[in-house]
């Protein structure tokens, strides 16, 4: 499972069951694999309701050696609290009991900046995803006042800092909502890959469509290979429907051996969209040696394919016969 689909899951668990009520200490079970050297995968159940999965760093826990130590009995400690493990490592994965200890200091301090009456699930899921009152304040004193605990969560989750916020408003994006910054967290939109927009003349792009970019895989590289193309002028949108509909510096080569030297960009959309392949064209160019681009994608809207052709073919014969 990926980190980002365990974070998700890890959001949904915890906003589709917030119990109205806290007992402390809370426990239950955990699991855990080493499956990358120097962090650990860990899964933690709470409840009958909760399971929560997230990648950790080994340095992240106190007295934890997966290596040399069968019982394993280590903790992991975060402003919100701490969580306490004991259980068994063998071959890179563990199991046992886990407890989590709400630090009162910590309920004190959020509740003075708004955040009264916080469960013991609320502490528990800030201490998994590490959200600090120094996040809060900061994140606060940027204007985001008006912040929910489903609003931490997700900062936590998708690790949306104060710095952040500041650098995506200094490229050029002020006044993110909260929920805005999320999103470009998720989908990887960074200060320094707008940079890198803008050094390719790419600049001030719509926040929605800089998004777009950003889940389509539109990377400064694929610009550039593009360009390389021949597509100089292409905008930021043409690039986009480049990514979705699979057009690929390889597929445009091959186009273009095919006959079609200046294919334009929304020739080769549509190509892709309606599965005019190298194959077909070869086909049709047998039977059509002068047809166009525009005529390729016609015969595939309306079925036509080699078959189709022969048959026209056959019925011409016949009647020439007769």
């Amino acid at each position: 499972m990926t980190r980002l689909l365990s974070l998700c899951l890890l959001a949904a668990t915890w906003l589709l069951a917030s119990p109205a009520h806290a007992e402390a200490p809370w426990k239950g079970t955990w699991s855990a694999t080493t499956e990358h050297a120097g962090s650990l995968h860990l899964n933690l159940r709470l409840s009958d309701h909760e399971n929560w999965g997230n990648d950790f760093t080994l340095s992240e826990f106190q007295g934890l050696n997966t290596a040399t130590a069968p019982t394993a009995v280590f903790s992991l400690a975060r402003e919100a609290g701490t969580f306490r493990f004991d259980g068994r490592f063998q071959d890179g994965t563990g199991t046992g009991f886990v407890r989590f200890e709400p630090n009162a200091d910590y309920v004190k301090a959020m509740s003075a900046l708004g955040f009264p009456k916080l469960t013991t699930e609320d502490l528990a899921m800030f201490a998994v995803t590490n959200v600090s009152t120094q996040r809060v304040k900061d994140l606060m004193a940027l204007g985001y006042k008006d912040v929910s605990r489903d609003d931490l969560i997700q900062v936590g989750i998708f690790e949306v800092t104060a710095d952040y916020a500041r650098a995506i408003n200094k490229a050029g994006y002020e006044h993110r909502t909260l929920s805005q910054l999320v999103q470009s967290r998720i989908h990887g939109v960074t200060p320094e890959r707008i940079a890198e927009f803008a050094a390719l003349g790419i600049v001030k792009v719509p926040w929605d469509d800089l998004l777009a970019m950003s889940i389509h895989g539109v990377t400064p590289e694929f610009i550039r290979e593009m360009r390389g193309m021949g597509f100089k002028d292409a905008s930021h949108d043409e690039f986009v429907a480049f990514r979705i509909h699979g057009v690929t510096p390889a597929f445009v080569k091959e186009v273009r051996a095919e006959g079609f030297p200046n294919i334009t960009a929304d020739n080769l959309v549509a190509f892709r969209i309606h599965g005019v392949t190298t194959e077909f064209i070869q086909q049709m160019r047998g039977s059509f040696p002068n047809i166009t681009p525009d005529q390729l994608v016609q015969l595939r809207i309306h079925g036509v394919d080699e078959n189709f052709v022969r048959s026209v073919k056959a019925g011409d014969k016949a009647k020439k016969k007769q």
